[in-house]
């Protein structure tokens, strides 16, 4: 009898089950085969994030276990996936200065903060005109290369089965864990559970620009993916849940890119991707077995930090699978439980 049975194969399912593989379980993964949001991320890795430049959750512990597992898999995989880059945060007001300048001096932050340079300094073909700052350990995750890794893994293994899951499986496994991203808001057990879907659009450029070797943020990101390649994104889209690329996002992100470099010139569109980012209403993952069904479990809701966050939470489900172990409260979906009754 198989162990776990998952359903989903974006990153969540696929560093579930391979943690759980790894422990030598019985995993059989079920996926429709559609491209999923984890293939369309960016997978960016940014431990201080928003206007007020404020440091991640547990990033202090979820930063060092994500880089262990892709180390891992890049070992076994012999590929690198975490390709880590400093990130160039460009102010967009005074306010913005300022806030960088108070987090300089709090210690906690020393370790993902470089050099903060003033307002005018030069940065060609960059524009900062509020001045910008340097952040470390900043990092994006090639997740497609990887998925598709993991996928002839699984395959290899007869782990993986193609197809709609029609709720017939779940008698042929101990336990069913759903890692089905956005979709989840469908599924009838844990439809319950305040998710906050957001569509995102981001766009892959040629070009022949100079431009530094560094990822760049001022509310939207660019990250060169090599000397003749940029991914720009994302757009954020609470109301129409499709997976459609629209001309409204693309003149979005391009509006955004020359805000970022006014000089830059783009040869030709790439790629214009979209898909739903599986967000929660407190920013918290949802984990943990379903209160009546103890045989079903959910493993969700890790919206734009998965890569961040997927492996060390990985983690903490398996040893509560295996042995137990209680769960965060911050991340048990127990705190949802009230809703129910």
């Amino acid at each position: 009898m198989t162990d776990f049975l998952i359903i989903g194969q974006g990153l969540a399912g696929s560093l579930l089950a391979w943690e759980l593989m790894q422990r030598g379980c019985k995993v059989v993964i079920v996926d429709n085969g559609l491209e999923n949001a984890s293939q369309v991320a960016a997978g960016l890795i940014n431990p201080i994030t928003g206007l007020r430049l404020v440091k991640s959750a547990e990033v202090d512990t979820l930063l060092p276990a994500a880089k262990h597992c892709y180390a891992q898999l890049a070992d076994f995989f012999q590929q690198p996936f975490y390709i880590e880059k400093p990130m160039l945060r460009l102010f967009t007001n005074d306010n913005e200065f300022n806030n960088a300048a108070k987090r300089l001096n709090n210690p906690a932050y020393q370790d993902y903060l470089g050099e903060l340079q003033p307002p005018g300094a030069s940065l060609k073909p960059i524009a900062a005109p509020f001045g910008f700052l340097e952040q470390q350990q900043t990092a994006y995750l090639l997740t497609k290369p990887l998925l598709n890794c993991l996928k002839a893994y699984f395959i290899a293994r007869n782990s993986y089965r193609q197809a709609e899951f029609d709720g017939q499986d779940v008698i042929n496994a101990k336990q069913i864990i759903f890692c089905e991203g956005y979709q989840a808001t469908q599924n009838h057990w844990f439809s319950w559970l305040p998710f906050q879907a957001v569509k995102g659009e981001i766009l892959t450029l040629a070009h022949q620009s100079e431009l530094p070797d560094k990822i760049l943020n001022n509310g939207h990101w660019l990250i060169p993916l090599n000397a003749g390649q940029i991914r720009i994104g994302a757009t954020f889209d609470r109301d129409n849940l499709n997976t459609q690329p629209t001309e409204q996002g693309k003149n979005e992100l391009l509006n955004a890119l020359r805000h970022i470099a006014p000089d830059f010139t783009a040869t030709s569109l790439l790629s214009h991707q979209a898909n739903i980012r599986p967000c929660t209403l407190d920013k918290q993952p949802f984990i943990g077995l379903h209160p009546k069904h103890p045989q079903l479990a959910i493993f969700n809701g890790f919206g734009v930090k998965g890569s961040l966050q997927i492996p060390w939470y990985s983690r903490q489900f398996a040893d509560a699978l295996l042995h137990g172990t209680p769960l965060p409260p911050s991340c048990a979906i127990q705190r949802y439980f009230k809703s129910l009754t």
